[in-house]
């Protein structure tokens, strides 16, 4: 089966990598791209970074069906530098940031069932391509990710993998920033999510808060639901500012500090918007 063909470890590398064998997606397969990439971009055009969609265009992602990513690199290269890898599914920490650290954006190549259009557990290519590699065209976004995969490496030796984690969900795959026209998504994980989009701009129910680096490493976060908390950036240089210094003190003085609940609004904070957190509680209310 071709699902099988793209999530097969049999060949793969010693760096996780395996081929795309873009031949061998279905119609079927990439009629499920073309449906979730229409919605997306209907969805997205006045909630996402401007660069965002800017940079779906440069990519000609708009086509019928699944990038092929031999293309993707043909303009990324010329573009940032970077590349896409095919991986079969999750990659171990280590080779995660090596290929950051080197610019390749390693991405599964499989595509989810039309039973799943609206929620998938693990991320997919249409999350990976369509949700990250539009911003691996934008020079300081790119440099952001390399230097991120190079953090990675360093922090393995320093027992600081979850708070570096916790950076890469706010950021990457959460984070919002403020554009003139007001708040609008940049982050993978919900920019390539119908309910999540509307949720992390329109809903009362999480906080907004300002970024802030040490505070996003003492956050907990959601892998199984929306997101409690999303934290805002002013753009892409500001981020890079926040995380040039060197984190080993960082992670030293937060080991002394206890973590904050994802729902958790503190005295340091500066709130954009105090959530009613009314969502949660209802879900939560609903499975107790």
């Amino acid at each position: 089966m071709p699902v099988e063909i793209h999530r097969d470890t049999a060949g793969q590398r010693s760096d996780y990598t395996i081929e795309q064998n873009w031949d061998s997606y279905t119609p079927e397969e990439h009629a499920t791209w073309a449906k979730l990439f229409e919605r997306q971009v209907r969805l997205l055009k006045d909630r996402v970074v401007p660069v965002f969609m800017d940079n779906v265009d440069g990519l000609a992602m708009a086509g019928d069906g699944i990038p092929d990513f031999r293309r993707l690199n043909d303009i990324l290269g010329k573009a940032t530098g970077w590349s896409v890898v095919a991986v079969p599914g999750l990659v171990p920490d280590a080779s995660f940031f090596e290929h950051l650290a080197n610019r390749r954006f390693p991405s599964t190549c499989f595509i989810r069932t039309p039973e799943q259009l609206d929620y998938l557990e693990e991320p997919d290519c249409f999350h990976d391509v369509f949700g990250h590699v539009p911003l691996l065209l934008d020079p300081v976004f790119a440099d952001y990710m390399q230097e991120y995969g190079k953090g990675g490496l360093k922090a393995e030796g320093q027992g600081a993998l979850r708070r570096l984690a916790r950076l890469y969900w706010y950021t990457v795959e959460f984070g919002l920033t403020r554009t003139s026209q007001g708040l609008r998504v940049y982050g993978a994980g919900i920019a390539s999510s119908t309910g999540e989009t509307v949720f992390a701009l329109d809903d009362p129910s999480p906080n907004r808060i300002a970024f802030d680096l040490e505070r996003v490493m003492r956050t907990d976060y959601r892998i199984d639901d929306y997101q409690e908390t999303y934290f805002v950036i002013p753009g892409f240089a500001s981020l890079m500012r926040a995380t040039e210094p060197d984190f080993t003190p960082i992670y030293a003085a937060l080991d002394e500090l206890p973590d904050i609940a994802a729902g958790t609004v503190t005295d340091g904070d500066h709130v954009l918007h105090f959530g009613t957190g009314r969502y949660h509680r209802d879900r939560h209310r609903a499975t107790a």
